[in-house]
C-alpha cells in the first residue's frame, strides 16, 4: 500500500458528478424511440461503457439499431446540460491538490467530451497531458487496454498504480491490468447504492468520500 507510485482516476462519476447527468439526457433520449431503461439497467450496462458497447448493448436487449446521428445528439445535449449543471465530486479539489504522487485520468468518454467537462469544472488546472480516453486503445473497458495504456505513457509499472472507479467495467479492467482498485460511490448516481454490494468482491474496497482515504491510503495524501 506504501508503493504506489501513480493514481489513475477514471473521471464521469469520479472526477466529476456526471453519471446522473448522462443518464436523465440518454434515457430521455431513448424514450423518444420506445426504449425505456432504468437505473439499474444504466449502471449495469452503460456506466463507464463506450458508447459504440452501449449501442451494441441496446440493440441485443431490444432490438433496435440507434439512428446514426443519436450519438451526436445525445453529446451536443450533454454538452448543454454539463454547462448547467456538472459540478466535481465533493472534496476532489482538496484531495488533488493534497496527493504526494503523480495522478493522471483514463476514461471511456471522448477526448472532446472530457476537455469541455474539466475546463467547465476547473478540474484542467490539474490535468493537461495526463488525460487519456478510450479513442488511444484498440479496446475499452473492460478491457484493460486503457488502463495498462496510462500507466505505460505516465511511466509506471502496472503493479504500482492505483486505480478509482466507479463502474464494475472500470474495477474488471483494472484488475485485469494487474492494478489496485478501489471503488468510489460518491456520486450523486450511486448514492441510494448499498456499499455493501461489494462486500463479496474481496480484491477491492468500495468507499464514498475522498477523505476516507486519509485512513485508507494515508501514504498518497500530504499530512501538511
Amino acid at each position: 500500500m506504501s508503493n504506489y507510485e501513480l493514481i489513475i482516476f477514471d473521471c464521469d462519476g469520479v472526477l466529476i458528478d456526471s453519471e446522473g447527468i448522462s443518464y436523465k439526457t440518454l434515457k430521455s433520449q431513448l424514450q423518444e424511440i420506445g426504449i425505456t431503461i432504468d437505473d439499474e439497467y444504466f449502471i449495469k450496462n452503460c456506466l463507464g461503457r463506450s458508447f459504440g458497447h452501449v449501442k451494441q448493448t441496446l440493440l441485443a436487449d431490444f432490438n433496435v439499431l440507434l439512428p446514426e446521428d443519436f450519438e451526436q445528439t445525445h453529446q451536443a445535449a450533454l454538452v448543454k446540460d454539463f454547462e448547467r449543471d456538472l459540478v466535481v465530486t465533493p472534496s476532489i479539489k482538496s484531495l488533488l491538490g493534497e496527493l504526494t504522487i503523480n495522478f493522471c485520468l483514463a476514461t471511456s468518454s471522448s477526448r472532446p467530451r472530457t476537455l469541455n467537462a474539466l475546463k467547465i469544472t476547473g478540474l484542467n488546472q490539474y490535468f493537461s497531458d495526463n488525460v487519456f480516453t478510450t479513442s488511444e486503445v484498440a479496446k475499452g473497458k473492460p478491457a484493460p487496454d486503457l488502463f495498462l495504456h496510462a500507466a505505460q505513457k505516465m511511466g509506471v509499472a502496472p503493479e504500482k498504480c492505483l486505480v478509482f472507479e466507479d463502474s464494475l467495467s472500470g474495477i474488471q479492467a483494472a484488475k485485469s491490468a494487474g492494478m489496485d482498485v478501489y471503488r468510489y460511490m460518491g456520486g450523486s448516481h450511486l448514492l441510494s447504492t448499498d456499499l455493501n454490494l461489494s462486500s463479496g468482491q474481496s480484491d477491492y474496497l468500495a468507499f464514498r468520500h475522498w477523505r476516507e482515504l486519509t485512513k485508507l491510503v494515508p501514504s498518497i495524501i500530504s499530512n501538511k
